[in-house]
């Protein structure tokens, strides 16, 4: 293992941002995503009878007769016998075990490798991940190119990445398969990594896969219909009876080709559009993902808060949709990518959610919003461990009344249940009044209100103080502003329709924030108050998020405030205020801490983690101690209209080795993509854009002409 190790040139290389920072649950490096050129590439023809390309979710790595380990006979794309091909999801007990099945499963087909990078703890020695190449990968250096010796390396890509897992497993993070270069079995046998093989790597290495842990790989038949029933020889809408029907998407006739062409029709004016399927045993499409290139750049900018709709799933509409939801910086929501899935269980829900967080280049939410299922809550614990995940509070509601039977009735009801749960601020106000709640109205053996007690930190309010939602729930009523697709899928919308009516709906919510982008810029919104506060984020925040915080302006003249504690700079104030305007009798207090060295302040009603912006209570405590402008970190980026957005997918990183041209391929074409991008945003860019790529290749040309 360790001769193996050696064999490496750049052992503790950094490449290409590739060092694991502690923190981070999932290692993904800038160029991860490559969508063109890599496993996860879904080309236009994807849906075709061929099925090349295809992604199958399989539940487990063992061979299943002669397709089990075929991936693909074309374009250099490796297969093996007795060792499988590698696929993302891979598990091995050990570091020298992952090395060991690379190294057979290389030897096997012709190749050698070595250990192009690898990375440890921080002050530690223990190794956290590596990348294993092929060792024709990359060109001779300047120094080399001198030597009298053979060039030998093609520039070949293909590799694994290794990660070190919480489970002390290590994980194949990513896979390219295919070389560039013709297999020579016998150079490979005298390369060091064969040569040095000791008698526990010439035994099969099996991966070990949980039976919940579904990985993806490349699936490649001539017989599957992928977004059919069947086969390709079968009638649509027959399907064999060997075929459990719950395990496919459940299709009506012409559903298939409705999806291929919607498909290939947005593939044609957004080249970075990504969709992924998912395949059962028999060939029959299960599961469906995309999300275009717009959707995956506007994550970048508001991927903190997620909601996951699963309206159409669990109601079982015509259309089994799922979507991911965000909020834009006007308040709008924006979709975040969509699916079709053929159930709503554990395994399917991990495909999705595992297909999503690879289109966003690995990077989990803060917070992840559903509705109460719990095979999605066991899937988002795997998929998205380190997130927050939390119930939608309105839903829960609606649950709660529906499940109570002649109570949802009682008004009396409805008033205590509202005042427990959206007028508690502290933990044991609510757990008393719901106590109290309990016993007057006799629940106490109700079951399915005890289990959803069970899960009150996940829904209610008062345990929420700590997680971060973006204004996307609003916990004085319970409104929820996650629904992107409301008012226009119904129970009985067919797949047809949805999609006829998919791309207007997308273009009518950019046109609106691109309206809203511009009544931000050019107005000056009206004020109210002579409070320098709301003058302050009048020029910053955009229309909509201003009238909100300008809401919690007008509210600031508070009862008093009161001095009760003190802890060196930290002096904890309680504010009085009225629950009615003119109601003397019912007085709220909160409790507001004020760091002045470290101008930190934060109340007890947690406004700024629920909404994005400071209550009226914290302006309050400012202004009491004359502070006169909303410190920085309080002024969110996510909200300012001033902010430049560019929504275009991700460039990567600019460090590159000039003398490796696959390098320099996929540096030009990442950046002439970013002005593809902004050319098609209007005719003016688009002019521009084209009249610049004109000069540049003629200067191009210019510079071949020198030589």
């Amino acid at each position: 293992m360790e001769e193996g190790s050696q064999n490496s040139e750049q052992l503790f290389e950094d490449d290409g941002n590739e060092l694991e920072m502690e923190g981070n649950d999932i290692d993904i490096d800038s160029n991860g995503l490559d969508i063109e050129g890599n496993c996860l590439d879904i080309e236009s023809n994807g849906l075709q009878d061929d099925c090349d390309g295809m992604l199958e979710i399989d539940d487990n790595h063992e061979s299943n007769g002669d397709d089990a380990t075929a991936v693909s006979i074309e374009n250099g794309i490796s297969q093996g016998k007795n060792y499988p091909p590698p696929v993302v999801g891979m598990e091995f007990e050990s570091y020298d075990d992952a090395y060991n099945y690379y190294n057979c499963y290389a030897k096997e087909l012709g190749f050698a490798i070595r250990v192009k990078s690898s990375w440890t703890k921080r002050n530690s020695k223990e190794k956290r991940g590596a990348v294993l190449c092929c060792n024709c990968e990359g060109f001779k250096t300047i120094k080399e190119a001198n030597s009298r010796r053979k060039e030998t390396r093609t520039g070949c890509l293909a590799m694994i990445r290794l990660r070190l897992v919480e489970s002390n497993r290590w994980r194949v993070d990513e896979v390219k398969l295919e070389h560039n270069h013709l297999f020579d079995h016998e150079r490979a046998q005298n390369c060091k990594s064969h040569k040095k093989m000791d008698a526990v790597a010439k035994r099969k290495v099996e991966t070990t896969v949980d039976v919940e842990v579904r990985t993806i790989k490349l699936y490649r038949t001539s017989t599957a219909d992928p977004v059919g029933y069947g086969n390709l020889n079968s009638l649509e809408g027959e399907i064999s009876e060997t075929v459990d029907r719950s395990k496919r998407l459940k299709l009506n006739k012409g559903d298939s080709q409705i999806i291929y062409d919607f498909f290939s029709r947005i593939q044609l004016t957004s080249p970075n559009f990504v969709y992924l399927i998912d395949l059962n045993d028999e060939g029959c499409l299960r599961n469906v993902f995309w999300i275009d290139s717009r959707s995956r750049a506007a994550y970048g900018y508001f991927g903190d808060v997620v909601a996951v709709d699963t309206t159409c799933l669990s109601n079982k509409y015509e259309i089994p949709l799922v979507a991911f939801v965000g909020v834009n910086h006007h308040g709008q929501s924006i979709l975040l990518g969509c699916g079709l899935l053929a159930d709503d269980t554990f395994e399917s829900y991990v495909w999705l959610f595992r297909a999503w967080l690879t289109c966003m280049s690995g990077r989990s939410p803060q917070t992840i919003i559903t509705d109460h299922c719990r095979a999605m809550q066991s899937a988002i614990s795997e998929v998205f461990p380190r997130a927050h995940h939390r119930l939608h509070l309105s839903h829960v509601m609606q649950s709660l009344f529906e499940n109570l039977g002649e109570l949802q009735e009682s008004d009396v009801f409805q008033m205590i249940l509202n005042r427990t749960v959206y007028e508690t601020v502290k933990v044991d106000e609510f757990e008393m009044g719901w106590d109290d709640m309990i016993r007057r109205f006799g629940l106490a053996d109700h079951a399915w209100l005890c289990t959803l007690y069970e899960e009150r930190e996940r829904w209610a309010p008062v345990y929420q103080k700590d997680t971060y939602f973006a204004g996307m729930c609003t916990f004085e009523n319970g409104e929820f502003r996650s629904s992107f697709f409301d008012g226009f899928v119904h129970k009985q919308t067919s797949l047809k329709e949805f999609f006829g009516k998919y791309e207007l709906l997308v273009q009518e919510e950019r046109k609106t924030e691109a309206i809203n982008d511009l009544e931000s810029r050019d107005s000056s919104p009206l004020l109210k108050t002579r409070c320098f506060y709301e003058l302050q984020l009048s020029k910053l925040y955009t229309n909509e998020i201003f009238r909100r915080f300008q809401d919690e302006v007008v509210m600031m003249p508070c009862f008093s405030i009161t001095q009760v504690h003190a802890n060196g700079p930290v002096i904890t104030y309680m504010i009085k205020e009225h629950e009615a305007e003119g109601d003397r009798s019912n007085i709220k207090n909160f409790e507001v801490m004020h760091d002045k060295a470290g101008t930190e302040i934060r109340c007890i009603c947690s406004c700024f983690n629920f909404n994005g912006y400071l209550c009226r209570h914290c302006l309050c405590v400012l202004h009491y101690n004359g502070v006169e402008e909303i410190p920085f970190q309080y002024i969110l980026s996510r909200w300012r209209k001033d902010f430049k957005r560019l929504y275009i997918p991700e460039l990567g990183s600019n460090n590159i080795d000039i003398s490796n041209p696959v390098q320099w391929f996929d540096h030009l074409h990442r950046r002439a993509m970013q002005v593809v991008e902004e050319g098609m945003i209007s005719q003016d860019h688009y002019t521009v854009a084209w009249q610049a790529f004109k000069e540049s290749l003629n200067k191009v040309r210019l510079v071949a002409d020198k030589h």
